[in-house]
């Protein structure tokens, strides 16, 4: 009775956009109360517990040493410079993880279509042996069997091509700035402002003047110079059997690139290898009808069509990178996760670490999300 008169009184509710509303917003009040209550139960407990709470104690010294990082860095740092320190770690990790899984599952989930019986055995054997097994064992596995079978620095291996491959790291050489390397970007810029600007002064001419000028500025940049911008860096073995120069990855690493990159890469395989069957075969008789080659047809009109089916997916699996780099604390590398265990054990601050890794894994992952999602939008409007 209650409710037909509620009913008859408020014709809003009698409204069917009313109610999936209204949900909505019960759910947000429902996870509001849910939140102020598990919040305000955690601060009485720590109050009970004499645990301070608050973010201050990252501008405290962070008294703890990090072995590897891409920002300058001491133990007399902040805690907040130590969290940056591992953020840079992992992102470093990230982007070139993603560069490399992509173009290792776009290889094998190639070689999974070929007619080779071979190559396409070869691909699933891979595919089969990483997918199966946990990433945690794989990088294990590349730490503890793969480095610790390279030649030992300690009895002077020779170099590969000026690189040194040991069990203390990698180096590969690599370039360095020189004292005119300054000058040369000044003179480049200028030139190829210059030409930009001469080319669309004299539109109708022949002569490429970008090029002209450019070619000018290369010049005279020698000459000034008597240097080129940039010099190759050698790695070499110190006296102290120590890897100097050049380009370096250390052991860990490197086993965490190598582990994370096959691991995400059989992913992205199946992946690319179902994007490319979900194209109709007509579209590969159509290229052939063209006269393009199988290896063309594919990168120019088989692939092109398979994106919209690759990308979402494909998200997923950078998004699974990203969280995976946490293990790497298993293997010693200083990611963020790492820094901010050692940090609640020195500190012992968990709640602020946990959060401080919560909300950065979720805004770096909303952002690979959001870039993603671009993207794809992009294709669909290019499809259109």
């Amino acid at each position: 009775m209650l409710i037909r008169i509620l009913f008859n009184r408020l014709p809003l509710l009698r409204d069917v956009r009313f109610w999936p509303i209204a949900g909505q917003a019960g759910l947000v009040l429902l996870l509001v109360g849910v939140g102020t209550l598990l919040g305000r139960n955690l601060t009485q407990n720590l109050h009970q517990a004499g645990i301070p709470i608050g973010f201050d104690f990252l501008s405290a010294p962070a008294s703890f040493a990090i072995g590897e990082y891409l920002i300058p860095y001491s133990p007399s740092d902040s805690i907040a410079q130590a969290l940056l320190v591992g953020l840079a770690n992992t992102l470093r990790v990230t982007i070139i993880g993603i560069i490399f899984a992509t173009l290792v599952g776009f290889m094998i989930g190639i070689a999974r279509l070929s007619a080779n019986p071979l190559l396409h055995q070869a691909a699933t054997l891979y595919i089969e042996i990483c997918r199966n097994t946990p990433l945690l064992l794989q990088l294990l596995f590349w730490y503890f069997v793969g480095f610790a079978q390279l030649p030992h620095i300690e009895t002077q291996p020779s170099a590969i091509a000026g690189s040194y491959i040991t069990n203390r790291g990698i180096a590969i050489p690599w370039f360095t700035l020189t004292s005119g390397s300054v000058t040369w970007l000044l003179l480049l810029s200028l030139g190829l402002l210059a030409g930009i600007g001469l080319r669309r002064f004299r539109q109708g001419d022949r002569p490429q003047w970008w090029v002209a000028t450019i070619a000018i500025a290369i010049l005279l940049a020698a000459v000034l110079t008597q240097t080129g911008p940039l010099a190759i860096d050698l790695p070499r073995i110190s006296d102290t059997n120590q890897l100097e120069g050049g380009l370096q990855f250390s052991p860990e690493f490197t086993s965490l690139l190598v582990g994370l990159t096959l691991f995400i890469g059989s992913f992205i395989a199946e992946i690319v290898r179902a994007g490319i069957q979900s194209v109709p075969q007509g579209q590969w008789e159509a290229a052939q009808a063209l006269g393009l080659k199988s290896p063309i047809a594919l990168l120019t009109v088989i692939v092109p069509q398979a994106l919209p089916a690759i990308v979402p997916p494909l998200t997923n699996q950078y998004l699974n990178l990203l969280k995976g780099t946490s293990l790497a604390i298993a293997i010693g590398y200083p990611d963020l996760y790492f820094v901010a265990n050692t940090t609640f054990n020195r500190a012992g601050r968990a709640v602020e670490t946990m959060l401080i890794l919560i909300i950065t894994y979720l805004s770096t992952n909303l952002s690979i999300s959001l870039l993603m999602n671009a993207f794809n939008r992009s294709l669909q409007i290019h499809d259109r």
